[in-house]
């Protein structure tokens, strides 16, 4: 039998984890309710009467009128001004993914604030796919939209609509964007069936689009889409994740034959240890690893192993993989920018899995040794707890939470007057002072996650510039919902 004790680094790590866990005392619901109140920040379109982030208005009320398609509404993903359609559909996935694991520890305030930004989601992603075997995937010229810094509701620069159909494919934007319908579907079964079953049957049409056109987005939009959201893992990765989120919405077996057929295919394997709105095969494997922990689909059982072997990559004083290190202050670090979208959505899986393991009553193998359920938990906690303040720059990287945040981050609308501030139009050029300003930003964007430290040393410098460092995104935020909902219960978990 293996050795169940985890290496004496990792209780180490454990140890500090748990008195700083003892000491911080984090307000974790609060934290929830104004991580999932930034989305109402992100919206675009027309605004309705129960708007909180009141310094908004509508914006981009005219998207897809030029080429007959109403594409108002979703999300800007981060501090500019364009709809990215990847990225978006990856924040609805894990937005719905936190709800379907964690809603039941959200308050009903919580939960339902929660399950509106999902539909702020759909609702456009829906729009989004209207037309079979076509895929709206963005609004608005982004070479163009960075080189100005205005307002949403200022913006005139051009919406240009992008789209992937039959003779140019995308399967990765596809695939994903059926993963969050089928996903979005389970959170509205039991809520509104009717709207689920919409939402399920276009998650069919699209992946069955993206998987009988093969072929990367990159590839047939590349100067659209790169550099700011190119697919660099292929589209392999969203094959597997749509297929492996209609199994779980529908439980039919074309899609778990679909699974263990095209396992080697498309790569289950390769993990390359991260995950994101880029690289979905860690995802895939914890996603599916909950069906054969519970004694279901057992001939799926690679997955389990591909997504052990991942798990243990994350664990300080267990992993060997120098894609995966920590910094002095104890944050996970992977080398790029926005370092704090690998820190949620991986924290997210290392919490996901420990509620699979905890209702096996299992433990994750990790060579000659283990780590349980709640080793995985409070490995996730320190992320949150990292992220809420305890660090080296005893500095919160959530707007609005705790004594001390980013005053000067990455954000156009929020670094800029608002209309009731200033009625006046801000043209793309004028809007440069402000960029510019040492003044914090007038307008607070509660509940942003910024992008943190990029390097190993723990230092944020709290510019605006530094887009990498100080931008807030939709799928930061995403994922974090989840830790938030189960941590808000759980605080000493």
């Amino acid at each position: 039998m293996a050795n169940r004790s985890p290496p004496a680094t990792f209780l180490l790590f454990l140890a500090a984890v748990a008195c700083g866990a003892a000491a911080a005392r984090h307000n974790y619901s609060d934290a929830l309710y104004k991580s999932i109140l930034f989305f109402e920040g992100q919206r675009s379109g027309h605004l309705p009467p129960s708007q909180r982030i009141s310094w908004r208005r509508d914006s981009a009320l005219h998207d897809g009128a030029s080429v007959g398609v109403d594409l108002t509404g979703g999300y800007y993903d981060a501090g500019d001004n364009i709809k990215f359609g990847f990225p978006m559909a990856f924040t609805t996935t894990l937005l719905s993914w936190s709800v379907i694991d964690f809603g039941h520890t959200m308050t009903p305030n919580h939960l339902s604030d929660a399950i509106t930004a999902i539909r702020w989601a759909t609702d456009y992603l829906l729009k989004a796919t209207s037309i079979p075997n076509t895929l709206y995937v963005q609004v608005g010229n982004a070479f163009r939209d960075h080189s100005c810094w205005e307002r949403p509701e200022d913006m005139d620069t051009p919406r240009t609509v992008y789209k992937v159909d039959a003779s140019h494919p995308g399967s990765d934007v596809a695939g994903e964007t059926s993963a969050a319908l089928a996903a979005a579907a389970i959170v509205f079964r039991l809520r509104d069936p009717d709207y689920s079953d919409r939402l399920l049957q276009r998650a069919v049409r699209v992946f069955d689009f993206a998987d009988q056109y093969r072929g990367a987005y990159s590839s047939s939009l590349h100067n659209v889409v790169c550099p700011c959201y190119c697919d660099f893992s292929g589209y392999k990765d969203e094959l597997l994740w749509g297929a492996a989120w209609l199994h779980k919405a529908t439980r039919r077996r074309e899609y778990r034959e679909y699974i263990k057929r095209n396992e080697e295919v498309l790569g289950a394997s390769d993990t390359k240890h991260e995950f994101g709105w880029d690289n979905k095969h860690a995802g895939v494997n914890v996603l599916i690893s909950k069906e054969v922990l519970m004694g279901k689909d057992d001939y799926l059982r690679s997955f389990k192993e591909n997504a052990d072997d991942f798990i243990c990559s994350l664990l300080p004083g267990v992993s060997s993989h120098p894609e995966i290190q920590y910094s002095p202050g104890g944050l996970l670090f992977k080398t790029g920018g926005s370092n704090m979208q690998h820190v949620t959505s991986l924290s997210f899986l290392l919490l996901a899995y420990s509620n699979y393991l905890s209702h096996a009553n299992s433990h994750v193998p990790c060579g000659a040794s283990s780590a349980s359920p709640a080793e995985l938990r409070m490995a996730a906690k320190r992320q949150v707890d990292y992220i809420l303040g305890d660090n080296p720059m005893g500095i919160s990287y959530m707007v609005g939470y705790g004594n001390r945040y980013p005053q000067h981050i990455h954000h156009r609308a929020s670094s800029l007057p608002s209309l009731e501030a200033h009625p006046g139009r801000i043209g793309c050029k004028a809007g440069g002072a402000y960029y510019l300003s040492p003044k914090p930003n007038p307008n607070l964007l509660i509940g942003a996650v910024v992008g943190g430290p990029t390097n190993i040393s723990d230092i944020f410098p709290d510019a605006r510039p530094i887009f990498q460092q100080s931008e807030p995104t939709t799928y930061i935020n995403a994922p974090l919902v989840g830790l938030l909902a189960y941590f808000s219960a759980h605080p000493y978990d």
